[in-house]
């Protein structure tokens, strides 16, 4: 796997490119250092990353089980940590909240969850061993 980033501006927006795909994502740095918010953080899309690869988990085996699934989003929240004598902040607490509408067997999404989490999503594998990750499912018929 490979992408690549082409500097867009003068400043910090950047235009990124999948090796699997031509779809382009704009990331950006905050304002007060002088991004234009012409794109995501790269932290918020570290997140993005995480909550799509269980989406498309959780989205094959609701299919696979036969769940008609109405909506489905999810909403992922990071807790950053700054480490000692460094500038870096990485996240060590992430809640992943599932959101669901339509007529589902709940224990059947609960389980499409936990494979996601437990076995297949290789973006929560990547965050596990700094870490740690929640997850809630809210259910609406």
């Amino acid at each position: 796997m490979k992408v690549e980033l082409v500097r867009v501006d003068d400043g910090f927006h950047f235009e990124a490119t999948g090796s699997s795909s031509d779809v382009k994502v704009h990331t950006d740095a905050a304002p007060n250092i002088g991004g234009q918010n012409a794109g995501v953080r790269p932290m918020e899309l570290l997140l993005m990353g995480l909550g799509s690869c269980s989406a498309i988990d959780v989205v094959l085996v609701l299919k696979k089980q036969r769940q008609e699934v109405l909506d489905f989003r999810i909403s992922v929240e990071g807790e950053r940590v700054k480490e000692d004598d460094t500038e870096r902040s990485p996240f060590r607490k992430v809640h992943i909240h599932y959101f669901f509408k339509g007529n589902l067997d709940a224990a059947k999404v609960e389980r499409a969850v936990k494979l996601s989490m437990e076995k297949y999503c290789s973006a929560t594998a990547q965050f596990e061993p700094l870490a740690e990750i929640t997850h809630e499912i809210t259910i609406e018929a």
